[in-house]
This record gives C-alpha cells, sequence and structure tokens, in this order.
C-alpha cells in the first residue's frame, strides 16, 4: 500500500503491519554500481508504537546533506497518532551510509538523536551521533526545477508492493519532472522504464542531478501510486528549504 491510502499517516505499510512512514525503493529500475551514491542513506527504525501499545519496525531512506546530517521525509518520524514529531528521535534509528551491497559491504552505520521538520512541506533533518567523513554529501540545489528536467533516483525501498521488503541491492531509475508545485515537484518513470517509480520503504529518497564532483539534490520521495507504475509520483522539493537545511547544517 502507499501513502496516499494512508493520507495523514503518509506512510507505506508493511502487508498486515504498518510501515513507519516509509514509502518504496526503485521499482523496474537498475542496480547501483558499487561505489556510488554513497550518501543515499537506509534508515532502519525499531519500537515504532502503535495506539494499541504495540510496536513494530519499519524503514525511510534518506540522503546525507553535510557530515552529521541526512535529509528524509518528514513524515518516517511521528507519534502513535503518526503525526510528525520533531526533537529527540521518538523511537530507535539506525542509518546507513556508503553502502551498496548488503551481501558484500557493511557501510558505515550511525545512530539517529535529533529529528528537524520543515514547516514549508514533508522534509525533515535527522541528526547523526557522529559525522560521517567518508562519504561526500550532496549539495542542494537551489534553482527552481522545471517541468522536463530529468533527475536520479535511488533507494533502498522494495522492489514490488506485493509483500515489500527493503532492498538488499541499492536501486537507480531516471524520472522527469511532470508538474511543478510551490513546494512539491510531480515526477514520472522515463528510464529504463516509463513504470520506473518510488516503492515501499522509498520515503526520503533522494532525486538528484550531477553537480559539481558530486550532485545536488533537488527533491525527496514523498508519496505515489502502488508501484510500479506510469503515473505522477509526489516529491518535496528542497529548494524552497534551502536556507533551513543550511542553518542547521552549517
Amino acid at each position: 500500500m502507499r501513502l496516499r491510502a494512508l493520507l495523514a499517516a503518509a506512510v507505506l505499510t508493511i502487508s498486515t503491519a504498518p510501515a513507519a512512514l516509509a514509502a518504496p525503493d526503485v521499482a523496474h529500475g537498475t542496480d547501483v554500481p558499487l561505489g556510488r551514491f554513497g550518501f543515499v542513506a537506509k534508515i532502519a527504525m525499531t519500537k515504532i508504537p502503535r495506539p494499541d501499545g504495540s510496536t513494530y519496525t519499519s524503514y525511510c531512506t534518506g540522503a546525507l546533506v553535510a557530515p552529521g546530517w541526512v535529509a528524509t521525509t518528514g513524515h518516517c518520524f511521528h507519534d502513535a497518532h503518526r503525526k510528525r514529531v520533531a526533537g529527540k528521535v521518538p523511537y530507535p534509528t539506525m542509518v546507513t551510509l556508503g553502502l551498496v551491497d548488503e551481501a558484500i559491504e557493511s557501510g558505515v552505520a550511525r545512530r539517529a538523536t535529533e529529528v528537524l521538520q520543515a514547516k514549508e512541506n514533508d522534509v525533515a533533518l535527522i541528526k547523526l551521533d557522529t559525522p560521517v567523513t567518508t562519504v561526500t554529501p550532496l549539495s542542494v540545489h537551489r534553482a527552481l526545477p522545471k517541468a522536463g528536467q530529468q533527475l536520479t533516483l535511488a533507494g533502498w525501498g522494495s522492489l514490488t508492493v506485493t509483500n515489500p521488503t527493503p532492498a538488499t541491492r541499492m536501486q537507480q531509475g531516471t524520472v522527469q519532472v511532470a508538474t511543478v508545485a510551490p513546494t512539491t515537484l510531480g515526477v514520472r518513470g522515463a528510464a529504463p522504464s516509463t513504470t520506473t517509480s518510488a516503492c515501499t520503504y522509498d520515503s526520503g529518497a533522494p532525486y538528484f542531478v550531477p553537480e559539481g564532483k558530486g550532485g545536488a539534490l533537488v527533491s525527496l520521495e514523498t508519496t505515489g501510486p502502488n508501484c510500479p507504475h506510469a503515473g505522477i509520483e509526489t516529491t518535496s522539493r528542497v529548494d524552497v528549504v534551502a536556507d533551513w537545511i543550511a542553518t542547521h547544517t552549517g
């Protein structure tokens, strides 16, 4: 089930158990080559509360934007009633970077300690307990995105909405900007297929463009139809919160 089905929760669910505001991985994408996109974070969250007092585990994706900070979707961090929260992380959260294939790599793991929520759109910053100095962060794109612009999507979500599980090999794809709204972008799959799309546990996955020695973050995965699909995916623009990100990350 995609985020859209949860509306206020703005998060995907694991077949029979709610998935912590997580959206999908890249369905109908391709494997990321080893050594690429180390700034893409796999975010694992445990003991997420439900209203009845029980808990569950879920995942999101994010992007390193400074040595000690990862940007992701705000709805990944919420209370038992799925209201977005800020401050101390509401449940144990581990962030892994510098990793493409879990079968042969371990990456760099950090514990998230604090969550900051943007007011303008569904974007959050999570502070790491120790800065990551071995991975080059994405810069934050400040230019207004344009319809027709192509972006790279990379994430750790499921490859399908049927009995979804987080990917063990990072996936990538190319999308094209279809619509530009005041705080969001609508994107469609472009390559390797028109159905290349975000999927469960991709909430917070980065959409980026090449820039300088690395890349520039343009938007973050928010929600969309069941994956894979050829429809429009809603993403959160980061240019509208660029100053906010800079203020907190230095």
